[in-house]
């Protein structure tokens, strides 16, 4: 079964950590306005996405309580839930009737203002009655949030829209009162609200589409599960579930919840968790993860995790928590959409005040230039930038296993030069067999075989395992074993049947003054040449013989290694096993350069002399021994059958065993990242034009709204092409 560690975002000890579902806010100024509020308070510290409609908020509970969070947020002009109390509903219904309203009554405007042929007697009066509707009902919610946000000595997007509305509205009403002749601007006034509201409303179902990975994820669960009660199968909800409940599964039926096989065997469709379409067999004593299909027999499976503790839930936190981070990149977006309104209207007053002075120039012309410019500056396009990109490319991630632990992942995949690329379980498969039993002259070797596996039967290691396993095979019961103990990365101690049992390295077997008899010593090199482990088995002060044991390399690992040579990669063979052994997988997948012979304890540093050596390094793991380096390393990759420590000390984790989801992973960051950047040259060039164009008078207010509407949609719908990033077998 696929392990899935907690975040390693996790807030410091001592805090809690709540996620805020808020309401009310249209633009980035909107979600710094509320992160710069929330941030004032003692003891919290909080990330406001824009695009979720989210606040992760870290907070000491001994200072601020989740009430006082809410009320901080409600005080800002703004609405906040907790996600249980949030029913869920199409963020763009609530523009949907303003929008048909709006349209309906500015097409008419439009003509009026644009044909003079179809104009009626007092066109001007039908033109305020038609528009008057538009302003005030369909552009209520923008007036609405302008005017809670001046009650808080703050501007948003909303105020430049309210602004610019009412001024075209109030403008052509007081000259068309007064009997002025000059341009009224109704239809700029209905045109601007409906182009908003368009683009509002474009904007909310591609937000939607956005996020639509993470829910499907979470939809994907069982509803219902058989428990066993009894010795009869019982229907009960998944929710009622509890560790220890055994349940059955029929073929074409989900696992309900994370467990341990009992009796069955199946193939389970993973490919929900891992990308990978091929089913996997299970048999008792085989892990399996809720919400994976049983593809064929019968199971029967006792529950180990339920709930928010099952594989499922626990990969949808982590990329809720990877959507609700920053990347790097935002951060010059986010001090922008901070002072963006503020600088805009300050800028549209400047051009009014301006054209006015040039003396020359018609009042409705200055007026057209200060409307334009407040319409067409757009700052969603910049608060959208990242989150939008983000939120995409970690559901797409989540689809096919890749599951990237934070934003700033996104920087770290770019700048990687050399991968190193644990041996045991990344690639190869992890599984280790006996291939070779060589006892020494005088010894049996079932006497070698007995000793040796009841020993190592106390060990967890990979190889120990194999040993005992190989043991319990031959002989059906192993001897107890006792004073045992371990050395990490050399060999293990204890006494077995009253003999004194040392296995291990042969330089763990030469610190006790037991050096191999020169035939052991020749077929150790023999059977290290042919890709095998050898250990030595010592007891009573000689050695008494040799345990080849051997792990098939995957099937996928040459291919792996080269496609990551492809993405511009060094990879390197970090292992601890000797180096004859190393450089026989190493030769068989394609890797040139090899560190062998690396105790766990020096693989960090290992790490970081290649990061002295200039190399910026990605480490690919699964072992609990692989987490130090993990850590250590600019990028770390865990393999995702592997141990939740390894895990919760890496970057990126690949759900399933595969490494080729490495070469995915690299690919999809980095083309996530990519998306990033061309929405923020876009948002930042869109305004770096427009706004000139606008002060210049080169820009008709109505073409002003649509631009700005259009960059908004731009940027989200760029960000979706995400949705179709391509797998390795999806590639030309």
């Amino acid at each position: 079964m696929p392990a899935v560690a907690e975040p390693s975002t996790a807030p410091p000890a001592g805090q809690e950590h709540v996620e805020l579902v808020i309401g009310g806010m249209t633009c980035a100024s909107c979600a710094a306005h509320i992160e710069k509020r929330l941030n004032r308070l003692d003891g919290v510290a909080a990330t406001v996405n824009f695009a979720s409609e989210h606040a992760a908020v870290a907070f000491d509970p001994t200072q601020v309580s989740v009430d006082e969070l809410i009320g901080a947020v409600e005080a800002a002009g703004y609405e906040a839930f907790l996600p249980a109390a949030v029913t869920e509903e199409n963020p763009a219904r609530p523009y949907r009737r303003r929008l048909v309203l709006a349209v309906a009554l500015t097409v008419p405007l439009m003509v009026f203002a644009w044909v003079p042929g179809s104009r009626p007697p007092g066109w001007e009066w039908v033109s305020l009655v038609l528009a008057t509707p538009v302003v005030f009902y369909a552009g209520w919610p923008f007036h609405r949030a302008a005017v809670a946000n001046a009650r808080h000595g703050v501007a948003t997007m909303d105020t430049l829209i309210s602004v610019g509305t009412l001024a075209a509205w109030s403008w052509s009403t007081v000259v068309l009162a007064a009997s002025i002749s000059t341009t009224v601007y109704f239809d700029t006034a209905g045109a601007i609200t409906a182009l908003i509201l368009l683009g509002r409303y474009l904007e909310a179902r591609a937000k939607r589409r956005s996020g639509e990975a993470i829910r499907k994820l979470l939809e994907l669960g069982a509803k219902e599960a058989r428990v066993l009660r009894d010795g009869i199968e019982v229907l009960v909800p998944v929710e009622d579930l509890v560790v220890g409940d055994r349940f059955v599964v029929r073929p074409g039926e989900k696992v309900a919840t994370d467990g341990i096989v009992e009796s069955g065997t199946s193939a389970l469709d993973q490919s929900m968790l891992t990308g990978e379409p091929v089913p996997v067999e299970v048999g008792p004593g085989d892990g399996v993860a809720g919400a994976t299909v049983n593809t064929s027999g019968r199971l029967v499976v006792q529950a180990t995790r339920v709930g928010a503790a099952t594989a499922l839930a626990q990969v949808a936190r982590l990329v809720a928590d990877a959507q609700a981070g920053k990347a790097p990149v935002q951060r010059l977006a986010d001090r922008v959409s901070a002072v963006f309104v503020p600088v805009v209207i300050a800028v549209s007053a400047l051009t009014l005040v301006g054209w006015l002075l040039v003396g020359s120039v018609a009042t409705t012309a200055a007026f057209t230039a200060a409307v334009s410019v407040i319409v067409i500056a757009c700052p969603c396009a910049l608060g959208l930038a990242t989150p939008t990109a983000l939120m995409v490319g970690t559901g797409r991630g989540a689809q096919l296993g890749i599951v990237i632990k934070g934003p700033e992942v996104l920087e770290q995949t770019r700048q990687v030069t050399t991968i190193v690329l644990d041996k045991t379980g990344t690639l190869t498969e992890g599984k280790m067999v006996v291939s070779a039993v060589v006892p020494a002259e005088g010894v049996t070797e079932e006497e070698l075989v007995r000793l040796a596996s009841g020993a190592e039967d106390a060990s967890e290691h990979p190889i120990a395992r194999a040993i005992a396993a190989y043991g319990r095979d031959r002989l059906g019961t192993l001897p107890g074993v006792e004073s045992f103990s371990a050395r990490a990365g050399l060999g293990i101690e204890g006494v077995v049947d009253g003999h004194a049992v040392v296995i291990g390295r042969p330089s763990l077997l030469a610190d006790w003054g037991m050096h191999l008899p020169d035939q052991l010593a020749v077929d150790v090199e023999r059977l290290e040449s042919e890709g095998a482990t050898v250990v030595g088995v010592a007891w009573d002060g000689a050695a008494r013989g040799l345990v080849a044991v051997a792990d098939r390399i995957k099937a996928t690992s040459r291919q792996a290694v080269a496609e990551l040579r492809a993405l511009g990669l060094t990879p390197v063979l970090l292992t601890g096993d000797n180096e004859q052994t190393a450089r026989a997988v190493a030769a068989e997948v394609g890797i040139d350069r090899v560190l062998a012979g690396v105790l766990p304890a020096d693989k960090a540093a290992e790490v970081a002399r290649l990061q002295e050596a200039g190399e910026v390094v990605a480490m690919v793991g699964d072992g609990t021994n692989d987490a130090p380096a993990l850590a250590r390393a600019d990028l770390g990759l865990a393999i995702g059958t592997g141990t939740d420590v390894a895990i919760e000390a890496s970057d990126v984790t690949l759900v399933g065993g595969d490494l080729r989801a490495a070469v995915d992973a690299i690919r999809l960051s980095r083309r996530t990242l990519r998306t990033i950047k061309g929405n923020l040259v876009w948002a930042f060039g869109y305004n770096v034009a427009a706004i000139p164009l606008a002060v210049a008078g080169r820009v008709n207010p109505i073409v002003a709204a649509a631009a700005m509407a259009l960059s908004s949609v731009f940027v989200v719908t760029n960000s979706l092409r995400l949705r179709r990033f391509p797998t390795r077998e999806e590639l030309p």
